[in-house]
């Protein structure tokens, strides 16, 4: 029996029309695992899916979010794993699909969540305030070079998460542990050329403020957006605040949306090529849907 399927993969790699196709051919519900996707009205710059786009699939853990909220690993952790509970009791097949490494694993392999200290948390926010990120993101590489390396030297959330967490056990686990559980699981990645990679992100950009990105990051303000610690910091997002806050042009805030997704999108590729259970199927494939359902199909025997 197949207990859970992930699509994993770079972003504008084709995962979420993939999972649709599955879905309808396995009898699929999806689960997002992207996390900004997670936040009602980020819609635009994230690339979610419409009502008519999800061709009748059920979807879960999309838009559960206000931009209000600061998002947890162990909080989505606890969502998705109910919703994986729920769909297996259906008789579906639950399909996980993003891009968000941290995310995905923690719900495939069922990870225990270190705990918090809210008095060293405190802390940490107080001297990233004072001090910026770069300079505890310094200090994280001399503490946890692998930590460091799965996280943006200007993302003062996750830095501070991470140095929370070394101060509270000694490490901060990032990397994949040694035995891996394959029982039931299906992990598959879409495997795409950088370059094809590189034009796609450009092209999702375009469309993104052709689509009106603008316009929904100004009602999103309206709704708290700015006051949000881990939503204004979405790819695109964050840029065109910076823009309507006079600090860059317009075509400077384009320019660094893509060149900062294709860094993110370069580093989800790495995290996903550390796993050795993931299936690298060609995202151009013409049996694309085939060969997913072939691999889904192998777990039921």
């Amino acid at each position: 029996m197949t207990s859970l399927v992930a699509i994993v993969g770079p972003t504008a790699s084709g995962k979420s029309e993939l999972a649709i196709s599955l879905a309808m051919a396995v009898g699929g519900e999806i689960i997002n695992a992207d996390s900004m996707q997670l936040y009602e009205g980020m819609n635009i710059g994230t690339a979610k899916l419409t009502d008519v786009e999800q061709r009748g699939i059920r979807h879960h853990l999309l838009s559960v979010w206000p931009v209000t909220k600061t998002a947890t690993l162990a909080e989505f952790q606890q969502l998705a794993l109910e919703v994986v509970t729920d769909v297996q009791s259906r008789g579906a097949v639950p399909i996980l699909v993003g891009g968000s490494g941290m995310y995905v694993q923690s719900v495939v392999d069922r990870w225990t969540i270190p705990g918090t200290d809210p008095a060293i948390r405190e802390a940490l926010n107080a001297e990233l305030e004072r001090v910026g990120p770069k300079a505890l993101y310094e200090r994280l590489l001399l503490l946890d070079p692998s930590a460091a390396s799965a996280i943006l030297p200007t993302n003062g959330r996750r830095i501070v998460r991470a140095l929370e967490v070394i101060n509270l056990q000694g490490t901060f686990k990032a990397e994949l542990p040694r035995e891996l559980d394959t029982a039931g699981r299906v992990l598959i990645g879409m495997q795409i050329p950088r370059a094809d990679m590189d034009d796609r992100i450009s092209l999702r950009v375009d469309r993104m403020w052709s689509g009106g990105l603008t316009a929904e990051v100004e009602g999103l303000v309206a709704k708290g957006l700015r006051e949000g610690v881990t939503a204004r910091q979405a790819l695109g997002y964050a840029q065109v605040l910076s823009w309507l806050d006079g600090e860059i042009s317009e075509k400077q805030a384009m320019e660094r949306t893509v060149q900062a997704t294709k860094r993110f999108a370069r580093r989800q590729e790495s995290w996903f090529r550390r796993d050795p259970r993931v299936a690298w199927l060609p995202y151009d494939s013409s049996d694309l849907v085939d060969l997913a359902v072939s691999a889904v199909a192998a777990t039921r025997r």
